[in-house]
């Protein structure tokens, strides 16, 4: 039995899919008919539901996969592929505080929701406000919004928060804004750059090498996948490829030098004199 409030995927014999929150009471009008919400919390996750014409339904709980596809866009969001790398490298888990900044529509931000938990925070910054819009949209219907601050503004005068675990840039020239990172971040944090040609990733570099930066890292994440019939197991015929760069390094605050300050010897100190007494300031009294 499900629980109303939960996230449902519901898919049909034809592949369909239709991701949904459950509510008691409430219905999903497919192609295929009506589908009565009461019917899929009776029956539970991983059983077939039928419409009101009789047409089967799977009903599975949705993964982290499932709701990457389901976001609703007008860019090009990252792929699960660079995500799942990018979760490891910056160190991304329940209670941390990450900050990103090229929002668009959402797909990374809800990745990074789910990672942080509720007990962690994703900061997101976009400057154009349909963009921003629709991440908050899409960001809601997987009832995430609870994990996210959306800042609808430009970062070029530097961010609003400080003390992140970890910081990514989506943008365009990731380098302009280097100065702004070691304010928003602690010492030691890991920060991410996805870019999609060569030239822009040797700018950024030139600028991590000026910069309180090690550990620099650059790479690009190939997935080749195989026909799954077992007499006949060959790769496809297709793969995405080159979907973009993603470059890493990590924050490191300048130590701070303390010059140890060399001995001082202690200055010569001087005999006091002994005046001697004059004759006259002897007793001269008279017997």
């Amino acid at each position: 039995m499900i629980e109303p409030g939960q996230l449902i995927l519901l898919i049909s014999h034809k592949g369909k899919r239709y991701l949904r929150k459950l509510e008691a009471g409430g219905e999903v009008h497919t192609h295929d008919g009506k589908l009565l919400m009461d019917d899929v919390i009776e029956v539970g996750f991983g059983q077939y539901v039928k419409t009101h014409l009789g047409r089967p339904y799977l009903i599975l709980k949705p993964t982290l996969h499932d709701l990457i596809k389901g976001v609703k866009r007008q860019t090009q969001i990252m792929y699960p592929k660079e995500i799942g790398y990018l979760m490891m490298k910056l160190g991304i888990g329940p209670g941390s505080t990450v900050i990103e900044s090229g929002t668009g529509s959402g797909g990374l931000t809800t990745a990074l929701a789910w990672f942080v938990g509720d007990t962690g925070k994703v900061i997101t910054y976009e400057r154009r406000a349909d963009f921003f819009k629709l991440a908050g949209k899409n960001l809601e219907r997987v009832g995430l919004t609870n994990r996210v601050e959306q800042v609808n503004q430009n970062i070029e005068d530097g961010f609003l928060h400080s003390g992140a675990d970890a910081l990514f840039l989506d943008v365009r020239t990731p380098w302009e804004y280097l100065h702004s990172i070691p304010k928003a971040v602690i010492p030691g944090a890991m920060c991410g750059f996805l870019l999609p040609t060569v030239n822009q990733v040797s700018e950024l570099l030139r600028g991590l090498e000026d910069g309180p930066f090690a550990e620099q890292e650059v790479l690009e994440i190939l997935i080749r996948r195989w026909k799954p019939v077992p007499d006949r197991l060959r790769p496809d015929d297709r793969m995405v490829a080159h979907t973009g760069f993603l470059v890493f390094a990590r924050y490191m605050e300048p130590p701070v030098v303390t010059l140890k300050p060399e001995p001082v010897e202690a200055p010569a100190v001087d005999e006091p004199v002994q005046e001697e007494q004059s004759d006259a300031s002897e007793d001269t009294t008279e017997e």
